[in-house]
């Protein structure tokens, strides 16, 4: 296990900001960060980073918490695998204590799919630079296509010896489980009739250089194998089949070495294979992901939206590729994105391009060859149109289609004024297309709609209103006093009931310094008040247990502490309000009082109200108990009394007038 002060370590030097903004594009927004989800498909940005308090909230999904939390939510990271991901991110030495057998037989199924899939490439590597067959047939061929030694390290390329089963044995010989070996289909198991408790075993990956497949955060998840042999019954390229860590359409090769080119540079180049992403890499591009040779998918592509808008797709001149460049044109504009498309000279592509010209060469060229997507499709399509006014008819209804899929109105008019300028047709010819492929898709989605609520029984009702929970509105305002002021020491003013020479009850104003949690704390015990909210009063009670036990009070130390549900609930309290704040007040010559300078007004006037409401819920009961003929009602009416005086004094005390 991981020692205390390695962890205590971690939290004092990791950087919320910095570790999110490894996976998701975060700009400034006030004393924030705001950026899309990363957990939800999203066009409005609606995730929350606070540097101040090192927590986050993604409004979208719900989640939220520390710099750990988010970690094992993005990355499904166990607790340690989180803690050693930021040790090795900050340089920090790890101590670790001693585990048992039981705790090392607890380790979940997809992190010993993870450890299988670091040793394969261990494994892969330790093979291509250590045997004399991985350097004379894997290195030469990395070699032959131009890679240096550096950048074969860099991206751990490596090569699967040609025996039948010589890594799975490797594997078993060290320990790993063949179940594992076999459900990251790293080996191949099949049963031998004449020897059931024998299985045969053999490497998926036999013979094949290999170019491993990292997640945003940089672990394995499977592999890509070329074959180097002229065998025309094996595939050229095989890929990890698919497994509880390995999703093809969810992953980009190349998006671990690229993530932080990307938001830099606020673009990210689209190639097809794994050699292009490398080779375009060691000549200096370095925000370049690849599709693995499949075809793109929307959540291959809001993964490159968590870092970027803009995607340029650079394909080579053959016409299959073209072809399936513009299959994938319209799934990048539905998820509202800039996209590009560069084509190279006939008989080259990104990788032999990058290899045979100088990094400003190669830049020039992309940014003159980078056409807009309509510019694009229109010399395209128009190739094929020729003077054919029929297929140029289809060619500008094609345009058109894939101008319905953006969901900026503002951009549709923008591209339908383009097309209109290049295709030389009138833009009200356009609109009015555009218009009808709209309604066109209404009328569809109205049809599958109306289609699956036949499926069920479907009782209408009509429309409740929605109350507003007070209670819990202020319960959830007291848990924020507690997390943000609840150590800091304030002068309380308050009305104190006393009797005056003429023997009337009056209030007299009684000051007091003491801590925020102390006024809260005493107040409720005054009044023998509990909170109602399961979640807040488990919260209330930890923060009190803190607070009295600590001078010191840090959020982000606390949240470490909390189950995730907890952790969630705490980062709403304290990022919502955040989430709808005004930035930039001053320029405007207002200068609205921080909560910080009334923070003492704030707790007091918190109590009281929520003292009146319950108040009021009282005599609300005892109001109802009066009609039952049955009761006594003197006694509940002189209570009602009693209610009714003090509710006044209270109201009198928050300067409410009362109905």
């Amino acid at each position: 296990m991981i020692s205390k002060t390695t962890i205590d370590q971690v939290y004092e030097s990791a950087r919320l900001e910095e570790v999110i903004g490894d996976f998701v594009q975060l700009k400034k927004s006030g004393s924030n960060f705001k950026g899309l989800s990363p957990f939800s498909d999203e066009r409005t940005p609606s995730f929350m980073v606070s540097p101040v308090k090192q927590i986050w909230k993604d409004f979208s999904s719900g989640k939220g918490g520390n710099v750990v939390a988010f970690l094992m939510e993005h990355e499904h990271f166990t607790y340690p695998e989180a803690i050693k991901y930021l040790a090795k991110k900050y340089n920090i030495e790890i101590e670790e204590t001693e585990q048992s057998d039981e705790q090392i037989e607890q380790a979940n199924e997809k992190e010993s799919m993870y450890l299988v899939s670091d040793f394969a490439q261990k494994h892969f590597k330790e093979m291509l630079w250590e045997t004399e067959l991985g350097k004379a047939i894997g290195l030469s061929y990395f070699k032959e296509r131009g890679f240096t030694d550096e950048i074969i390290k860099k991206f751990e390329l490596g090569y699967c010896l040609d025996q039948w089963d010589g890594f799975t044995n490797a594997a078993l010989d060290k320990g790993y489980k063949l179940e594992y070996l076999e459900k990251t289909g790293l080996s191949i198991v099949k049963e031998d009739v004449n020897n059931p408790n024998n299985p045969r075993k053999f490497d998926r990956f036999k013979a094949r250089v290999m170019f491993p497949i990292h997640s945003l955060s940089g672990r394995v998840l499977g592999f890509g194998g070329r074959i180097l042999t002229n065998d025309k019954k094996a595939a050229k390229y095989l890929n990890s089949p698919e497994s509880d860590i390995y999703h093809k359409s969810k992953v980009l090769y190349g998006i671990y070495y690229a993530k932080q080119a990307i938001a830099k540079e606020d673009n990210c180049y689209l190639v097809e294979g794994y050699t292009d992403v490398i080779q375009l890499y060691q000549r200096g591009i370095h925000n370049v992901v690849s599709s693995s040779g499949t075809a793109l998918t929307p959540e291959q592509i809001r993964l490159i939206n968590r870092l970027t808008k803009n995607i340029t797709v650079l394909f080579d001149g053959d016409a299959a590729g073209l072809r399936a460049s513009i299959r994938g044109i319209d799934l990048i504009l539905e998820q509202g994105m800039n996209v590009k498309i560069c084509t190279f000279p006939e008989g080259e592509d990104p990788d032999s391009f990058a290899k045979n010209n100088e990094l400003e060469n190669v830049v020039l060229y992309l940014q003159e060859n980078a056409k807009d997507f309509i510019q694009f499709k229109a010399s395209l399509l128009m190739i094929e149109a020729s003077n054919d006014p029929i297929k140029r008819a289809d060619t500008v209804r094609d345009i058109v289609n894939s101008i319905s899929k953006i969901p900026d109105r503002i951009k549709r008019e923008i591209y339908i004024q383009e097309c209109a300028s290049i295709m030389n047709i009138s833009e009200n010819v356009l609109f009015s297309t555009l218009a009808q492929i709209g309604k066109k898709n209404t009328v569809d989605a109205q049809k599958i709609e109306k289609q699956e609520s036949k499926a069920f029984d479907v009782v209408r009702n009509e429309p409740i209103e929605e109350k507003v929970d007070v209670q819990y509105l202020l319960e959830r305002k007291i848990i924020e006093s507690l997390l943000l002021y609840g150590s800091k020491e304030e002068q309380f003013e308050d009305l104190v009931l006393k009797e005056n020479d003429s023997g009337d009850l009056v209030l007299e104003p009684e000051s007091m310094e003491i801590k925020v949690y102390e006024k809260i704390y005493l107040d409720l015990q005054e009044d023998e008040i509990e909170l109602a909210n399961e979640n807040f009063r488990n919260v209330y009670y930890k923060i009190m247990e803190v607070l009295n036990q600590n001078d010191n009070f840090e959020v982000s130390t606390f949240i470490a502490d909390l189950d995730q549900e907890m952790a969630n609930d705490i980062s709403s309290i304290l990022m919502e309000e955040e989430r709808y704040s005004l930035d930039n007040w001053e320029s405007k010559d207002i200068f609205p009082k921080s909560k910080e300078t009334t923070i003492a007004q704030l707790v007091s006037e918190t109590i009281l109200t929520l003292r009146c409401f319950l108040i009021k819920k009282r005599m609300q009961s005892l109001q109802n108990e009066t009609e039952n003929e049955t009761n006594d009602n003197r006694e509940i009416l002189e209570e009602i009394m009693n209610y009714l005086q003090l509710n006044k004094l209270l109201n009198q005390k928050l300067n409410r007038v009362l109905s």
